[in-house]
């Protein structure tokens, strides 16, 4: 009975968490659509705005990239004298190369520099964001007749996206030219087979999805922080904050991204 008396309330609560989840969710994607209207209108690039948007992408990429790279190539040589090293002693030195190359740069790169950019670069944007709104700059903004999505929010989503997409792209070159030296040497005698190897690995529906994992990541990583301390409220009764809730949405769908693009290389 006791069951019975409390079941609506539960099911009420139910039914208003998963609007909010799906709520938030359409507010994510009504954001990124917005600002994907404001980086094609030739308005958002005024002066001022092109000085804030290089400003941000050099704060966002130049700082992180050398450590990231440095990281990279530290975790790169790791996992590739760990693979070499187990595939020659059972017998399967033929295939660490393409291992190295399947593990490394298809999947542990791009998601390392996603979660990376976002701990460098998108969360703390997306704080800056919060701290703006919480002091009056979003209201003054809006009372001198300038949008504030467009001269605050693009800039940051922008330096977000492309810092990504720069991290994962040094990175999978580092690991690759590493990849190389660590089984041929300083020669170019393994440059065809090597060659061969990486483009058998990467052949176009690879290809494909990874580069739409890349793009997918950097929106994820770029979009979330900042639409959830737009439009997310505080939940006192779970004890979240809007930015948690934002990195809690970051991170599902981040591990969605990759379920998906490993459903779509290896089955």
């Amino acid at each position: 009975m006791a069951f019975t008396a409390h079941e609506p309330g539960a099911m009420a609560d139910l039914r208003r968490a998963a609007w909010r989840w799906l709520h938030g969710w359409w507010r994510i994607v009504h954001l990124g659509a917005t600002l994907i209207v404001l980086a094609l209108s030739p308005a958002s690039y005024d002066a001022p705005q092109r000085s804030a948007l290089a400003r941000h992408i050099y704060l966002g990429s130049a700082p992180a990239l050398a450590w990231f790279s440095v990281l990279s190539a530290l975790l790169s040589l790791i996992v590739i004298r760990i693979v070499l090293v187990t595939s020659l002693s059972y017998g399967l030195s033929q295939y660490a190369l393409e291992m190295v190359v399947r593990v490394l740069v298809l999947e542990l790169i791009p998601l390392t520099a996603a979660l990376f950019a976002a701990l460098r670069c998108t969360l703390p944007q997306a704080a800056d964001v919060a701290t703006l709104r919480a002091e009056g700059g979003w209201a003054r903004l809006i009372e001198q007749g300038q949008d504030p999505v467009r001269r605050e929010v693009l800039p940051r989503v922008a330096a977000g996206i492309f810092a990504v997409c720069l991290l994962a792209a040094v990175s999978c070159g580092l690991t690759l030219v590493l990849a190389y030296l660590s089984v041929y040497g300083f020669n170019t005698t393994g440059f065809a087979a090597y060659t061969r190897t990486v483009g058998h690995v990467f052949d176009p529906g690879v290809a494909m999805i990874f580069t739409l994992k890349i793009v997918f990541f950097a929106l994820a990583v770029a979009l979330i922080p900042v639409a959830s301390v737009l439009y997310d409220r505080p939940h006192p009764r779970l004890g979240t904050s809007t930015e948690l809730q934002g990195l809690v949405r970051m991170f599902l769908l981040i591990l969605l991204i990759e379920a998906v693009s490993l459903v779509g290389n290896y089955y």
